[in-house]
């Protein structure tokens, strides 16, 4: 199996019919580079087990996006002048994803997107093409207050705080977690918006603390929530309760802070610990061909993306063909199962409401471990609650 950028997968599968060709792209580098190399290895064994699967041969042909969403729409203009495509996989974060699901719009090409918890281009944009097996914002919402109802009702935080990105995505998502937090009976104490990109974030630490802010959740990106850390504890002042989505997600979250970074949560579609839809073979898949040291857990977007050719497996096993149509059919028609749940779309790409749980992570001893839901898998443990003040980690 190849790991290298740019190049093409080929599986050696069974030697029926055409080969299947799916672009996709990754971001190796830019501000998402921390994870691309785990989305990488989450697609190379989805191919791989397609192949094992398919009575043809699978073709992926990834290239680098540089975290640039006008990257991601030259590399697949690239690769599909270049190529019969039958399908493209989405990139990492909800700036990326909608780039590649627009260029398969355009062209008519069935689109499969993980890291992508934005609903609004589901609903505005007039999807046709494009899927997203992944929890939403509205799951991501109700996995909090899942994850908050853990915490014995004598202990359990009453006061949250938000810090709204100023994007499309970070608005909806601060709406769901306000309006279904506020029905769940907790006080949004605070909400205040920040630049993507800010490197200071003392005057939104000092209104958290001035608002007694006890549950503190934001969606930055990997570089602005470890930069909001390092200045908590700079400020000497923390949440009892910290959860950043996608900040979080990547191994340069523990590389930058170490036990800095512990007890932060994260919603990243697939966290180590859960169970079914697969999770024993990729397991099994990731050890044999990349190996775990010991103590070493899956890092999240590898599950994330193993999803994705789930999808697309199955999507193309309930087909009489990877014609576009045929495959656009079976997609909105098929109940899937993988590694992060259970679910059937709705005509717009959206998971179908309620089908899928947004599993809650937290770092903990240098690995994210599932917490929420309850879970008894590799990597799942209790939910470490409160964070302790920087004086006594």
């Amino acid at each position: 199996m190849s790991g290298l950028a740019g190049c093409t997968l080929l599986g050696g599968g069974g030697g029926g019919g055409e080969t299947i060709t799916i672009a996709a792209t990754i971001p190796e580098s830019g501000q998402f580079s921390s994870l691309g190399a785990a989305v990488k290895r989450g697609y190379e064994l989805g191919v791989a087990m397609m192949d094992e699967a398919l009575d043809q041969d699978v073709e992926l042909i990834m290239q680098d996006d540089e975290s640039d969403p006008e990257v991601v729409r030259q590399n697949l203009t690239q690769i599909t002048s270049n190529n019969e495509v039958d399908m493209i996989w989405g990139s990492f974060s909800s700036l990326l994803v909608t780039a590649g699901s627009a260029f398969a719009e355009g062209q008519g090409i069935p689109f499969i997107g993980a890291f992508f918890a934005y609903e609004a281009p589901h609903r505005n944009e007039g999807y046709e093409w494009t899927y997203s097996p992944f929890p939403k914002s509205r799951d991501v919402a109700r996995s909090t207050a899942g994850l908050l109802d853990l915490i014995p009702e004598g202990e359990r935080p009453s006061n949250v705080g938000l810090w709204e990105p100023n994007s499309g995505w970070g608005e909806e998502q601060a709406d769901y977690w306000e309006q279904t937090l506020t029905d769940a009976g907790y006080d949004v104490v605070l909400r205040e918006t920040f630049s993507l990109g800010n490197q200071d974030f003392s005057t939104l630490i000092s209104q958290s603390e001035s608002a007694n802010v006890e549950a503190l959740l934001s969606t930055p990106t990997p570089p602005g929530g470890i930069t909001a850390v390092n200045q908590m504890q700079e400020n000497n002042w923390s949440p009892d309760v910290l959860k950043f989505v996608r900040a979080a997600d990547p191994t340069a979250w523990w590389s930058a802070l170490g036990e800095s970074g512990a007890y932060a949560c994260m919603c990243p579609g697939w966290v180590p610990g859960l169970t079914g839809g697969g999770n024993e073979a990729m397991w099994s898949a990731y050890e044999e061909e990349y190996g775990l040291e010991d103590g070493e857990l899956i890092r999240t977007p590898v599950g994330g993306a193993y999803n994705v050719a789930q999808t697309a497996l199955q999507a193309i096993e309930g087909s009489d063909s990877t014609d576009a149509g045929a495959l656009q059919e079976t997609l909105r028609s098929t109940e899937f199962e993988t590694v992060i749940g259970s679910f059937g779309f709705e005509d717009n790409g959206l998971p179908s409401e309620g089908d899928l749980t947004a599993p809650t992570g937290q770092w903990w001893e240098g690995n994210q471990h599932t917490v929420y839901p309850d879970v008894d898998g590799r990597g799942a443990i209790d939910f470490q609650y409160p964070i302790p003040p920087w004086s006594e980690r």
